[in-house]
This record gives structure tokens, sequence and C-alpha cells, in this order.
């Protein structure tokens, strides 16, 4: 799916409305009805809504919606600024609408303290859509923060008020804090970072069918990983295959006491399909990767840390997890990587290592995947003001040095050679545990081996990564759901993708 800025968003709705054809107003009933469906469907045991409009066509969405819910049996109340409020085009020909509807309350902001809304009244936000280019101030600001000190489930309506669709907003800026974002046809970046995404809350994407034909002709750089995207990469398994099919991985990983980070990144390139999967781990690690990891290999390199590098030839290598940043291994690794010039997947301690000199980054080969959190990558690139900023320059690192970048995030963000940013949407807060990291690491190398493309590989595995995930916490709750449970979980996506 791809993403499109609030500019290019303004121009999809001038297209359709120009080439379907359809009026404006037209299009405006076509996403209150969308927004009013959802919202009654899913919102069934609470019987008042307060509907805070602004003065332009996010406000014209809110009367709209606000006259379909009452028709729909809803109590309503309506909020604007004051009596002389002056509307869009379309927003006055829907307030002329709503006027007509006498069981229809409209409120002035001033009279917000007046109202003690019960626990059951939720609260929609259609103050400013996706146009806003300016702090919000004066009595929209008041009432914004009026509104975010009450406990009532809150709904925005395209986008939170206050918030920028494109970056980052000031620090002292009014945001709507949402439970849930209604918004049209697409995501906007601002809901995929940390400084921004927290206040959109559950983000739900209505299909209003604008013109897909202006999807096909406009070009951008930034798309979401969905279904679509993952149906169009993932190869299904032949009937007609055997093991050397499917690749051999190497597994380049642990030290003393972070053997389990060998065994998850093992068990992980197992479960997603190696055909042989090989474990190049210090001697310290035998018993327990031999125990924990049957179908795998073992190639011993050291005694209690890896002290050379000397994969199965023909693999694809996995390089970093639990590896440790020993004097030996250091040099080992380097001088690996100054002979190695076949892509690889490093994580971890191979990129602490790396980051340890500028130089060492121009060792590492062509089209190989770097998969740092966000320290990592602060070592290995320098600190970012924020993570747009910090998304820019792993753009620019990714073109400098012809490498995959995946930023590991809530939304982890793939950025390739060529400039292109795919997010991620699967997972949860419950890959916020140790292993995690390791585990992409060994599905990603899994992948690669397989003959993905790089590209293919680093994109179907943070989904697979983060679908396993979410199947883990609907099972054991995000607290409680274990790396193990993650890996668990791999083939019952698997199976999900196989229908």
């Amino acid at each position: 799916m791809k993403i499109f800025t609030a500019e290019q968003i303004h121009r999809w709705d001038q297209f359709t409305i120009s080439n379907e054809p359809v009026s404006s107003i037209q299009l405006m009933e076509r996403a209150s009805e969308a927004l009013a469906g959802w919202i009654s469907e899913n919102c069934k045991n609470h019987r008042k809504f307060a509907v805070f409009c602004g003065n332009g066509n996010n406000g014209g969405d809110g009367f709209a919606v606000a006259r379909i819910l009452y028709l729909k049996g809803f109590d309503v109340d309506v909020f604007i600024k004051d009596s002389k409020s002056k509307f869009s085009e379309d927003g006055t020909v829907n307030f002329k609408r709503l006027r007509d509807f006498s069981g229809i309350s409209v409120k002035e902001f001033k009279d917000i303290d007046q109202n003690n809304f019960d626990h059951k009244t939720i609260i929609i936000d259609a103050l400013f859509g996706t146009g806003l280019s300016r702090n919000i101030e004066g009595e929209y600001k008041e009432a914004i923060e009026k509104l975010n000190e009450r406990s009532n489930i809150k709904i925005s309506i395209d986008i939170p008020s206050g918030l920028f669709a494109d970056t980052v907003s000031q620090k002292d800026s009014a945001i709507f804090k949402a439970d849930y974002t209604l918004s049209f046809q697409t995501w906007k970046k601002a809901f995929l970072h940390p400084e921004t995404g927290s206040y959109a809350g559950k983000v739900i994407i209505l299909d209003i069918e604008l013109s897909e034909g202006y999807v096909f002709n406009t070009e951008t750089e930034d798309f979401v990983i969905d279904d679509v995207t993952i149906e169009n990469i993932f190869k299904p398994r032949s009937e007609f295959s055997h093991k050397g099919t499917y690749g051999k991985v190497t597994i380049a990983a642990g030290s003393y006491g972070k053997t389990g980070a060998a065994v998850l990144s093992t068990r992980s390139a197992l479960k997603t399909g190696a055909g042989l999967t090989f474990t190049l781990a210090p001697k310290c690690g035998y018993e327990i990767l031999q125990t924990s990891c049957p179908e795998a290999m073992f190639i011993e390199k050291g005694e209690k840390y890896i002290t050379s590098f000397e994969t199965e030839k023909d693999s694809f290598a996995g390089i970093g997890p639990g590896l440790g940043t020993h004097t030996e291994t250091q040099k080992a690794f380097l001088k690996f990587l100054k002979g190695y010039s076949e892509p690889l997947v490093l994580d971890a301690d191979a990129l602490n290592i790396i980051a340890q000199n500028e130089e060492n980054l121009k060792l590492i080969p062509k089209k190989s995947i770097i998969t740092p959190h966000p320290k990592e990558f602060e070592r290995l690139f320098g600190k970012s003001e924020n993570s747009f900023t910090r998304l820019e320059l792993a753009k620019n690192k990714a073109k400098e040095f012809r490498i995959y970048i995946v930023l590991k995030d809530h939304h982890t963000q793939v950025v390739t050679p060529e400039g292109k940013i795919f997010y991620n949407i699967t997972g949860n807060s419950g890959l916020a545990k140790g292993g995690s990291g390791d585990i992409l690491t060994g599905i990603i190398t899994s992948l690669a081996a397989q003959q993905y493309s790089e590209e293919h590989a680093v994109i179907l595995g943070v989904w697979l990564h983060g679908k396993a995930a979410d199947f883990a916490a609907e099972k054991y709750s995000r607290e409680s759901m274990l790396p193990t449970d993650v890996i668990n979980e791999l083939g019952n996506v698997f199976k999900l993708l196989g229908k």
C-alpha cells in the first residue's frame, strides 16, 4: 500500500472528483457514511456522542457524521467554536442539513465545562484534517486541552487534530489524543512514528473508493507492508522439492552466557523453512545447541567465544546474536568482512563491532541486510533529533553503502538502497523483550537462503516476525509471551499464508 503526503492526498480527492465524476459534497457524504457505519457498528454500547467540528472540510465530515448517527438512533451533540463561525463550502452545506434536525443540539466550545459527559459518551474530533500546517492556537487549543483531560473514549476523523500528516509536531503543540483514528484509504506517515503515532491510538483505514487510477500513476517512496504486498512476495512450497531447494543457512552467534541468542536465531531459521541450517558457535554452546536445535548442524569455532568466521560454502550467513565483543572475536570478524563479498544479515554485536570505527562500515558487503534497534543505529551512524530525521539518515546511508537497513521500532521500517521505505504494521509491544531481534535475524537469513531477493526477504521477514508475535500475544498476552512463543507461532502464520 502506497503512503501519500497530505498534498498528494488532497490531489487524490480532486482527481476522484474530476474523473469519477463525483461532486465534492457527494464524496464527503460517502466518507461520512463510512465513518458513521464503522462507529455505529463498533460503538453499540454507547448511545451518546459529542462531535467537535472545525471550520473546514474535516468539520463538514463531523456535521455529516453527527446527522447520520442521529438518524441511526444515537443521541448527538455538536460543538462549534462560536455562533459566528464560518465554514467551508461543503461544511456549510452539511451544517445546514444538520440544523434541519431539532433533536441535535449545537453548542459552543465555551460550553464544554458545563457538559459533564458521562462514561458512555464518545467524543469525536472533527476539528482539523490533514491540511493543517501550523500549530493550533486560541479557542481550538483550549478545547483540545480540555478534551484530552476527559477519560471518555475519543475518536478522530482522518487524523488527530493538531497532528501534521508528514512530519513531527513541535513539542508544545496542542494535539488531540485519540483512542481510535478513522482515516481514509491509506496510512499517513504520522501514524507510523513513535513521537506522533501515540496520538492516533488504533488506526482504522476506511475505503471510500478514491480513484485507483491516481494510486497507480502517482509515485512515492513510502509504503505500508499490507496483505496484498505479502501475497505478491510469498512463494508456496513446491511439492516437487528437496532440502537443497531451500538453501543453506549459517547462523554465527553466541558466546559464553549468551548461547540462548544462538538458539533463538537458529530455531527461527529452521521454522522459517531453510533446507539446511548450520550454527557456527563456540564450544561452550555445543550441548545446548545440539539439544535444543537437533535439526541444525554445529560448527565449533572457539572455546567461550567465536574466534573464526568460516561460513558453510554456498550458505547465506546471519551474524551477530549473542556474539559478544571480545577482542579476538572482533579481530576475527573484521578479518572475515575484509575477505567476504556476498550479502550477509548483520545484527546485534556484529553491528556493535562495526560501529567502533567508521571505516568498518565500508567493509559491509553490498546488498547486505543490517537490523539495528535505535541505539545500535545511533552507534553506527550518529544521533538523530527524532525518528523522522533518523529515517532520512537511514535512507542516505542505505544509498551510500548499497545496503538494506531494518530500523527496528514499533512500526519497523525497511529501507532499501534505492531509497524506498516499507513500514511494517504487524507486531506488538510483547516483542519488547530480549531475544526478539535474534528471532528476526534467523527469519530474514532463512528467507534470503531460500532465494527470496534481499528486498523481499526483509519485507516478508519483518511481517512474519510481527504476525507471529500477534498470534503469540493473543494466546499468552503481551506481558507473558516469550520469544520462543513467537517462534512456535511461525507455523500458524505459514498456514494462514497457504490458505
